[in-house]
């Protein structure tokens, strides 16, 4: 019996040594499979160093892998396929711009205020708030009494000035034929130069009220436009009694607006008359070139600021009144170290950036951005005199870039 205890115990000491051979051979080559795996990888230049190195080389690594999803290789023939274009970066002449908030007011110069020259009732309205009407056309006719009396009263002086003319030469007649006395005669004379005066000063009167009674005649009044307008306000309707005072119709020539401005006291060496300025509109995305017209003398009571204008041509009428603008006025003019032009500049991962000409490509750059002008921009950083970057076709190389990235995070 002893001797088969000790053969089992002998069997299974054989066949646990046989197993564990078996495990340390399998870790064994597994071991070789990673090694050899890890081999293939360094021979194509992937991930052997994040294996090989610690944690914190691995992040470097992934640093270095960054930085080059910024190039682009091209070939010449390439870019000259895609119609990339180049410039160099150079120091260039550059104004410095400062900006305030304007606004678009009416041209006070080109809006009028119509007023009835004389007291009535109004028989019609003519034209409607926000209507174009061209130079001397009716925008109301008012019935009036005191056009009835002033022509009343011209007619009457004219009816006198007939009489004493009649008078006159008759006196004159008799005489020269010495029949009637000297003052008679001079007497007749100085009715006449008096009924002269009461006619010319009737037809005064009614020629200040205006053409437009002359050519009526009767009681009627017509209120005309001064110039081609738009009604930007109306305040009378048909049966209204008006006066002299009463503010009808604001009328203004909307081809030319104005851009107004307060400038502080510490700007105002900066903007001066005939300075050339840009209004824009973020809203309406319309920009439009002026020159300052006016720096006013005083300073606002509530602001303690100068008001400045600009005139602005506005065929479209796309610059409407009490529209909120931004005004950049130019001003000295200094030598910038480096400046390329806008076209060059795209955002890439929401930073200004510039594609620079490499041996094998383009190099992507985020750059700090300065002053603008002309079609130009000022490098603060991140670009020297004398590279050349890609000005027409950068958008190209943009859209080349992003999709190397999409295949390069797949």
């Amino acid at each position: 019996m002893q001797n088969k205890h000790t053969l089992v115990l002998a069997i299974a000491a054989v066949v646990a040594l046989g197993i564990g051979g078996l495990t340390w051979t399998g870790s064994s080559a597994r071991q070789v499979a990673n090694t050899a795996e890890h081999g293939s990888s360094d021979e194509h230049g992937h991930e052997s160093k994040a294996t090989a190195h610690s944690e914190e080389q691995g992040d470097d690594a992934h640093g270095e892998a960054d930085a080059e999803e910024g190039r682009l290789t091209l070939s010449a023939d390439q870019i000259k396929a895609a119609g990339v274009l180049l410039e160099t970066a150079a120091p260039r002449e550059l104004a410095s711009v400062v900006r305030f908030p304007g606004e678009i007011r009416f041209d006070e110069d080109r809006t009028a205020h119509v007023v009835p020259r004389v007291s009535g009732v109004v028989e019609s309205v003519q034209a409607n708030l926000g209507e174009a009407v061209r130079k001397g056309q009716v925008l109301a006719v008012i019935a009036s009494q005191q056009i009835s009396d002033l022509r009343s009263e011209q007619q009457a002086a004219q009816r006198r000035l007939e009489l004493a003319r009649v008078t006159f030469d008759r006196e004159k007649q008799l005489w020269q034929d010495r029949i009637s006395a000297e003052q008679d005669y001079l007497q007749a004379r100085q009715a006449l130069q008096e009924a002269e005066i009461s006619l010319a000063n009737a037809r005064q009167k009614v020629s200040a009220i205006g053409t437009a009674v002359n050519a009526l005649g009767g009681n009627r009044y017509e209120l005309r436009a001064p110039f081609d307008a738009v009604v930007v306000e109306k305040h009378l309707t048909v049966g209204e009694v008006v006066s002299e005072a009463t503010n009808a119709f604001i009328l203004s020539d909307l081809s030319q607006v104005w851009a107004t401005f307060a400038v502080p006291p510490n700007d105002l060496g900066k903007v001066v008359t005939g300075r050339a300025v840009k209004v824009s509109s973020p809203d309406m995305k319309a920009e439009v070139d002026g020159k300052v017209g006016y720096v006013g003398s005083l300073l606002g009571e509530q602001n303690r600021a100068a008001t400045v204008r600009i005139t602005l041509t506005n065929p479209n009428g796309a610059w409407r009144p009490g529209l909120f603008v931004d005004i950049a006025v130019t001003s000295a003019r200094d030598e910038v170290a480096v400046a390329v032009p806008e076209t060059a500049v795209q955002t890439v991962e929401d930073r200004p950036s510039v594609f620079v000409r490499s041996p094998d490509g383009f190099d992507t750059r985020p750059v700090t951005l300065g002053r603008r002008e002309g079609g130009y921009v000022e490098v603060l950083k991140g670009l020297e005199s004398g590279d050349q970057v890609a000005t027409d076709g950068s958008f190209t190389l943009k859209s080349e870039l992003g999709k190397a990235s999409a295949e390069h995070s797949h």
